[in-house]
């Protein structure tokens, strides 16, 4: 199963195709001896034979999604996945080809992927969305981007309660997703144009600045009017670039904890009559 990924990793969708076309089909009577051989000892070179045996179906089967307008390697590689799949859960014993039953994991496995390609924002996510998303592609102008018509999908849901889910899920896929850089019109204004910054001015990037030297002057000034124990003591508390203790303090002091707190009381009664009732919000920040 390895070397069978290995192989859609070519440059060329031509030169892929071109592979698995010298890869020889099985005969019912081999397919059933190697699914059986498979199902009981679960050897990954009898795996791998069936998968590289029936990749040019999936090649087919994914065909059927070009108009969906994904990279058609994309869409064979998921399908190759959901084969592999298959194979893991094939009963030979029921008496029908892996390929019959393989065409249901196969297309599972690209349906998914195409919906979560289709748009950045999820647009199915439940069982009715995604049968709605598939049948969409009968709807005129859908493939080519245009504004989904709510009355001709109704016409394709099962019944009258299922109207509020199809309308909500027709403004979901009327809403696509769009590159801000796009021109708007023939002006050239692109849409990521017209986005607010939200980032501040060069006024207000320059009051901030002079603000913090204001804060940061007026902090050195006042720790001047401390005690060198004082100054220690505030230093480690409040200016160590982390959170700090008082026992943290002290043991590094040479001092207890009690003291710490003592001298710190002390050298913040002195900042308040300095730098006032805002001096432990200064100090913090």
């Amino acid at each position: 199963m390895e070397k069978s990924l290995a192989l859609i990793n070519t440059d060329s969708f031509s030169s892929y195709i071109a592979e698995i076309n010298r890869i020889s089909l099985l005969t019912p009577e081999k397919e059933t001896e190697l699914a059986q051989q498979y199902k009981k000892n679960q050897d990954v070179k009898t795996a791998h034979r069936l998968v590289t045996a029936n990749l040019r179906f999936v090649v087919k089967i994914a065909g059927e999604y070009r108009g969906y307008r994904m990279r058609m390697m994309d869409l064979v590689q998921e399908g190759n996945m959901g084969l592999m799949r298959a194979v893991k859960k094939f009963d030979p014993e029921r008496g029908y080809r892996l390929i019959s039953y393989a065409v249901w994991w196969i297309r599972a496995y690209i349906q998914d992927y195409i919906i979560r390609s289709w748009s950045l924002v999820k647009v199915g996510t439940t069982q009715l969305q995604k049968k709605l998303f598939f049948k969409l592609s009968k709807v005129r102008g859908f493939l080519d981007g245009e504004e989904v018509d709510t009355a001709e999908i109704n016409a394709l849901t099962d019944g009258s309660e299922n109207d509020a889910k199809v309308r909500d899920f027709c403004q979901r896929l009327n809403a696509r997703d769009f590159s801000l850089d796009r021109m708007i019109s023939d002006s050239n204004t692109t849409y990521l144009d017209l986005l607010a910054d939200d980032n501040d001015g060069q006024e207000e990037l320059l009051l901030t600045k002079e603000a913090e030297i204001n804060r940061k002057t007026m902090i050195n000034q006042a720790l001047k009017e401390l005690t060198p124990r004082e100054q220690e003591v505030i230093s480690g508390r409040f200016f160590a670039g982390i959170s700090k203790t008082l026992q943290d303090v002290g043991d590094e002091l040479g001092i207890t904890r009690e003291r710490v707190r003592q001298l710190e009381s002390n050298a913040l009664k002195k900042l308040h009559k300095i730098l006032g009732a805002d001096a432990e919000m200064l100090i913090a920040t």
